[in-house]
């Protein structure tokens, strides 16, 4: 029996957090406590009235039958109207809505509807993995675009080669940005559009941090700007504005004929989301935006001990306007991120993501992720300091 995995499968790198996992599991054998600020994993319950609808809806025998590929269209109805609230966008819930196993499966999957063998994909570096990752398993290619502290972690389209640019058909951006803290404006994507309708590129907009942001930032829709709706669409997500990440219910909206190719691809390899967690999505997307504002004073709270307390040890850290990360460089005594992490969990039992593991542009930094409790952030400053990780 020939079991050798196939070229995809070797091509891809190790996934990130599946490697960090194994390494805080050896620790916590030896009876170390680990301290894991790695994961974005929102450690904030999910609202009673989001739990309940979903109770409420288990309940019912009728959604216990196989779902709309598509998702019900009650719940596409409220993705439609929460963008045209939040973001004075207008979409049709017939065919620029569709409901996804959460953004990370709608965006592995569509390259597979765009992507033929050898073709190629733009995709940010630093970045979630996982934008690499779809255009290798559609059995393409994917051309990094750096992300550098100098253009403040934004791809600069006029380096992106117009070989390069012809060869793509998709390009994949992220603002707020994991795992930079970046935003982008207008501006920014005004750019994107006039690149892409140039060079006849699928632009994907994952703005699953849209709605985590501080000190008066307001972070816009990309398909707020004139014409990117004829070339784009965006992923967005209920894991993060509503703690939901378990839950695996996101979506994505935009273009009629990109939302079709995804619903063909999803057609043939899932059958859709329990209708009782999309009746729980129409009830988060429905509810007060005091929730969600509760929940980032939370986060700003635990941002501003965080960065305050890194820059009184000696670390250099800057305060994001958005997500619920932290993005700085490690100490030049490091020769490199992962050397760093290693010392840190190591000598403080604290787990951090090296910037490396995000690409090679990500080398040189470390991401936090204040997902924890008050207390568990303050137990990681004081363990960070008392072990002189800087020394």
């Amino acid at each position: 029996m020939n079991l050798n995995y196939s070229n995809r499968i070797n091509k891809l790198p190790e996934y990130l957090f599946a490697e960090i996992d194994r390494e805080i599991e050896k620790k916590r054998k030896n009876g170390i406590e680990v301290i894991d600020l790695s994961v974005g994993d929102p450690d904030l319950p999910t609202a009673n009235n989001i739990v309940d609808a979903l109770c409420d809806s288990a309940r019912d025998p009728e959604n216990h039958r196989y779902p709309s590929y598509r998702g019900m269209l009650e719940f596409r109805e409220s993705v439609a109207n929460f963008y045209k609230r939040r973001f004075n966008v207008r979409l049709n819930p017939e065919d620029e809505v569709i409901a996804l196993i959460g953004s990370k499966e709608g965006i592995a999957h569509l390259p597979l509807a765009f992507i033929n063998s050898g073709d190629s994909c733009l995709v940010p570096d630093p970045a979630y993995p996982v934008y690499k990752i779809s255009a290798i398993l559609a059995d393409g290619n994917a051309i990094e675009m750096p992300l550098l502290e100098e253009n403040e972690f934004r791809p600069d389209l006029n380096v992106i080669g117009r070989k390069d640019a012809k060869k793509a058909k998709i390009m994949f951006i992220n603002y707020p940005n994991n795992p930079t803290t970046a935003i982008a404006d207008k501006d920014f994507f005004r750019e994107v559009v006039d690149f892409a309708i140039e060079n006849e590129i699928i632009v994907c907009h994952d703005n699953a941090y849209s709605e985590i942001t501080f000190d008066g930032y307001i972070a816009p829709s990309f398909l707020e700007v004139k014409n990117a709706k004829d070339i784009g669409i965006e992923f967005h997500s209920l894991s993060k504005t509503y703690n939901m990440t378990g839950w695996r219910i996101g979506f994505a909206v935009g273009n009629s004929d990109i939302i079709r190719g995804l619903g063909k691809v999803k057609e043939n390899i899932d059958s859709g989301i329990f209708q009782a967690i999309q009746y729980a999505g129409v009830e988060a997307l429905n509810s007060p935006e005091s929730e969600i504002r509760d929940n980032v004073n939370i986060f700003k709270e635990r941002r501003d001990l965080m960065v305050d307390g890194l820059n009184d040890i000696g670390f250099e850290v800057e305060k994001p306007k958005a997500t619920f990360y932290l993005w700085f460089r490690i100490p030049n005594k490091f020769k490199n991120s992962i050397e760093f992490c290693r010392k840190l969990l190591k000598k403080a039992g604290v787990v951090m993501t090296p910037g490396s593991g995000f690409g090679k542009y990500g080398e040189g930094y470390v991401r936090l992720s204040i997902t924890q409790p008050i207390e568990i952030l303050e137990r990681a400053l004081e363990r960070i300091k008392c072990k002189n990780i800087l020394k």
